[in-house]
């Protein structure tokens, strides 16, 4: 066999190969030339893990109408500055049971809000406000509609509270007198140093004047339930609680009370 015919023999064995190549691996022949375009992202949207199903409510716990809580007061209150509309903050001292099982335990919230304000008159009329507690927040975080009135307050001053939750600050007259006759008497005194009897006379009227107009500008006392004053809270209708919400493994721990400091009568 001559060189020229090994020669083609060995270029037929590889156009041959090439075409084997080709016809196995199409993709090979088919590139395009220049840069290329990766395919667009998927834009199906991921399947969203399904939500667990809502916990079924339990029996209905009633606790009844004129259950009272011992509540002790977050957030100071004064005719001076309270008005319609403004919050109020407590939590329970003593925990509520029904059928022998804590129900509301201890450190509980409740939250209501003023309902009226007035401030003490210059001449007449005390300092008042009334409050309505109408939510419940249990430790766990479950809440609860509440319709409940204040019946007593321990404030270490001269206030009132009466059946309705309105509390009723103390008069001013004893302190209206005390200033007329202070004034009285001062005004005396000065006009009997400067004209002798007929002076006192005079002095004791212009001081009792300064004494009576001092009155007339100067307020009574403002009604106030200072932070940490202790209520009584009395349910104004039944409070109905779902079993499954209540599962408590801690019943509450009584927080130190701090009574408000005693005020003058």
């Amino acid at each position: 066999m001559n060189l020229s015919h090994k020669r083609k023999r060995t270029l037929s064995i590889v156009a041959f190969a090439s075409a084997l190549v080709l016809i196995t691996h199409p993709a090979i022949a088919q590139v395009p030339d220049g840069p290329q375009v990766s395919p667009p992202p998927n834009t199906q949207p991921a399947q969203q893990a399904a939500a667990a199903p809502p916990v079924a409510p339990g029996p209905r716990i009633l606790v009844p109408a004129g259950t009272r809580f011992a509540v002790i007061l977050e957030n100071g209150i004064s005719t001076r500055g309270a008005k319609p509309g403004d919050s109020v903050y407590l939590r329970t001292s003593f925990p509520i049971t029904q059928d022998n099982k804590v129900v509301v335990p201890v450190g509980s919230y409740l939250r209501g809000e003023l309902t009226e304000t007035k401030r003490p008159g210059r001449v007449k009329g005390r300092g008042e406000f009334r409050m309505k507690l109408n939510t419940l927040i249990l430790p766990n975080g479950y809440t609860v509609d509440l319709n409940a009135d204040p019946r007593s307050a321990d404030s270490g001053g001269p206030e009132t509270m009466d059946s309705e939750g309105k509390t009723v600050g103390g008069g001013g007259k004893g302190k209206d007198a005390k200033t007329i006759a202070t004034t009285t008497a001062t005004g005396a005194g000065v006009g009997a140093i400067a004209g002798g009897a007929k002076g006192a006379g005079i002095g004791a009227g212009i001081g009792g004047l300064a004494g009576l107009a001092a009155t007339l500008l100067t307020r009574g006392p403002e009604a106030e339930l200072p932070r940490g004053s202790t209520l009584d809270v009395v349910l104004e209708r039944n409070l109905s609680l779902d079993s499954n919400q209540i599962q408590y493994n801690n019943v509450g721990t009584p927080s130190p009370v701090t009574p408000p400091p005693a005020r003058a009568q």
